[in-house]
């Protein structure tokens, strides 16, 4: 398989047609080897326009959604990102790609091989720029505080131990579960010390251990 071409029509096909318009990221993903952040019986699937199992409930987001969050988060040069449910690494390796100082936690040990060996071989993200843990994603986070969170899979809260770690002006991105609905992607803010959550698009992906489903906010 030729994976630059597979990345292309990744793009040209399932990125550009579904609003996502920020340069970095299409650049970030037509350079980016997804196919080295997959299990290796599922690298022929990498590229595919849905979610790629990693294993024990866990999934790759497909690459429409993950660059529709990565367009949420407004990431800027030089911003620090948090990644919870890193998974095998490939967000948090977009993001860092972009020009944001990442760091992942993921408490899957056979993810975070995957996610460290991938890094090691993409060969285009900067060494340094992302810092992989093997943590659970709310109690083993650092603290903070950090100018970009994104949870990278399904939730059916944000928890305020999470949202507080946010810095001031910073954004949070997650896909919230809503009962009886399809999921939802939602933008968080913390403003003037506040944390105010908006709807952003609909979706639905699989949900990510470790979040409780008693909430810290009403919405």
């Amino acid at each position: 398989m030729n994976f630059a071409d597979a990345r292309k029509w990744m793009v040209d096909g399932q990125v550009l047609p579904n609003k996502v318009t920020d340069p970095r990221i299409i650049q970030a993903m037509l350079e980016l080897p997804r196919h080295l952040f997959v299990p290796p019986a599922s690298t022929a699937r990498a590229h595919a326009d849905e979610d790629v199992p990693l294993g024990h409930g866990r999934v790759l987001l497909q690459p429409m959604m993950m660059a529709r969050l990565a367009q949420l988060a407004q990431l800027r040069m030089g911003e620090t990102a948090l990644v919870l449910g890193a998974g095998s690494g490939y967000g948090a390796a977009l993001f860092a790609r972009m020009g944001a100082i990442v760091t992942a936690v993921e408490q899957d040990p056979a993810l975070v091989a995957i996610a460290r060996g991938a890094l090691a071989q993409a060969g285009v993200v900067a060494p340094g720029s992302v810092q992989f843990l093997e943590a659970t994603p709310v109690g083993g986070a650092p603290t903070g505080p950090f100018d970009v969170i994104v949870i990278e899979g399904e939730v059916p809260v944000i928890p305020e131990a999470v949202s507080d770690r946010l810095a001031e002006g910073g954004r949070l991105v997650a896909v919230r579960r809503r009962p009886g609905r399809s999921g939802a992607a939602v933008i968080g803010r913390r403003t003037g010390g506040s944390f105010s959550v908006t709807e952003a698009f609909d979706c639905t992906t699989a949900a990510l251990p470790g979040f409780s489903a008693e909430p810290s906010f009403v919405f």
